[in-house]
């Protein structure tokens, strides 16, 4: 955790210290300097395997009412799929989706208009795109998430949160979308 440190009596004076950690944007730009080096691509299947949730969408819940429309762009040379998310009800959010080929796993984080984050990992399931990960709980544990995002046989895309907050014992809907592309 990053604590404000005092400087001179005065008012708090937030004070980072860079971190040198590998980048992989790093590398990709080492490699590409080097002469005769190009830097990876995003051509292998797997960075494809998402690409099916690529669209503008009008989002409905199962029984038909509008929830609100999502924008999924391929970005950053295919390599990165960006998703913008308006809710009927002035609900916002953003996320950024990537295969990372360092783990086999594909990765998203999730930012939205309230100031909540989730982080998610994962990958491709019996033709399903299953990502999880955990937030903190309201009682001070942890709570699991995991969407599962699916194509229909109609070119419709399914969208299932569900949270678990006993550790995985029980399951509760937190979303569910049909996505149909305007």
């Amino acid at each position: 955790m990053i604590r404000p440190r005092i400087l001179g009596g005065c008012r708090p004076l937030l004070v980072l210290a860079a971190i040198s950690l590998p980048s992989y944007a790093g590398v990709a730009t080492a490699v590409a300097q080097e002469p005769g080096r190009r830097p990876p691509t995003c051509d292998a299947p797997e960075h494809r395997q998402f690409d099916f949730w690529i669209g503008v969408w009008k989002v409905e819940t199962p029984s038909g009412e509008h929830a609100g429309t999502n924008r999924i762009e391929s970005i950053l040379n295919g390599c990165v799929l960006m998703e913008s998310w308006e809710g009927t009800e002035g609900s916002t959010g953003r996320s950024f989706n990537m295969y990372d080929r360092r783990t086999g796993e594909w990765r998203q984080t999730w930012v939205d208009g309230s100031g909540g984050r989730l982080d998610l990992v994962g990958g491709l399931e019996d033709g399903k795109m299953v990502l999880g990960g955990t937030t903190p709980a309201p009682d001070g544990g942890e709570a699991l998430h995991e969407i599962a995002w699916e194509q229909l046989p109609d070119g419709k895309v399914k969208q299932h949160w569900r949270t678990s907050s006993d550790g995985g014992k029980t399951w509760s809907d937190a979303f569910v979308g049909i996505y149909a592309k305007q």
